[in-house]
């Protein structure tokens, strides 16, 4: 079993694509924790979407804050810790077989939580101490070390530094053994989570490759079908009307609202961008 933590800031139609491509896609048992930070546009509608998947017990938490709530910080890495404090009280915390940190922008594939664990097994297998996460190349990752492995069920994998978290898998005991962030370092910020636990994991592991990356895709990033509340919060941080209005994505999110999931699926595996990309 696994424990999924999706970060939710506006984008409604993009969350709901996104927790259909885990109620479709995935094959391990799956507990979701969704965190929805400080959402400006369609509130009602978050309200009643989260209410009927909790009634269906299609998701196990949801959590609604506010900028005060996560003490003015960058809300995902506030909410993180929340989550990873949390887990550390589960008396089941190590029998978990990984947990995911993901953005809600993010589309899994078929079969992503195999393909996870068996890069779980394999680390476990070659006692590979030093690898503090595992996601999907390209991702972000940088200073790639040039062994290339063979995982099971015919995947590669190589490791490195760095990593975008729009996916990753983690450790059960991850916020115990790498730590939680400081989030003095992240008031009036809209990014840096990455950052900061790059170098938490680089000081773990004593500046040690800490990411595998896949090289099979776990997820696509629909970022730029979706448009992007970090990027945009941040160009705009002198701007208060970017701060509101410019975080709703209208013309996106009803896109994305109106198409099936099967539709948006297919327009997203053939989008050039988000081949490029993530």
């Amino acid at each position: 079993m696994i424990k999924i933590f999706i970060s939710v800031r506006n984008r409604l139609g993009m969350t709901k694509k996104c927790i259909e491509a885990i109620k479709r896609h995935s094959k391990l048992k799956h507990f979701i924790y969704v965190y929805n930070n400080a959402s400006n546009y369609r509130l009602p509608e978050h309200f009643e979407y989260f209410s009927k998947m909790y009634m269906d017990q299609k998701i196990d938490q949801v959590t609604f804050t506010t900028e005060h709530s996560t003490f003015n910080a960058f809300s995902k890495a506030s909410t993180c810790n929340f989550f990873g404090l949390q887990h550390e009280q589960d008396p089941n915390k190590d029998k978990y077989l990984f947990l995911v940190i993901m953005d809600n922008d993010m589309l899994v594939t078929p079969k992503w939580d195999l393909k996870l664990r068996s890069g779980w097994e394999y680390v476990a297998k070659n006692k590979m101490k030093n690898i503090k996460v595992i996601s999907q190349r390209p991702g972000g990752i940088k200073n790639v070390d040039p062994v290339v492995h063979e995982i099971a069920g015919g995947m590669q994998a190589r490791i490195g530094m760095l990593g975008g978290s729009g996916l990753w898998s983690v450790r059960p005991n991850f916020f115990k053994d790498v730590g939680f962030l400081d989030l003095k370092a992240l008031v009036k910020q809209n990014k840096r989570h990455d950052q900061l636990y790059w170098r938490k994991m680089s000081t773990a592991t004593g500046g040690k490759p800490y990411i595998m990356g896949l090289l099979t895709k776990v997820a696509y990033h629909c970022g730029p079908l979706a448009g992007s509340i970090c990027n945009r919060l941040t160009r705009g941080k002198n701007n208060p009307k970017w701060k509101n209005d410019g975080i709703k994505f209208a013309e996106a999110d009803k896109k994305i609202e109106d198409m099936s999931f099967d539709e948006f699926y297919k327009s997203v595996v053939k989008d050039e961008r988000v081949k490029r990309g993530w």
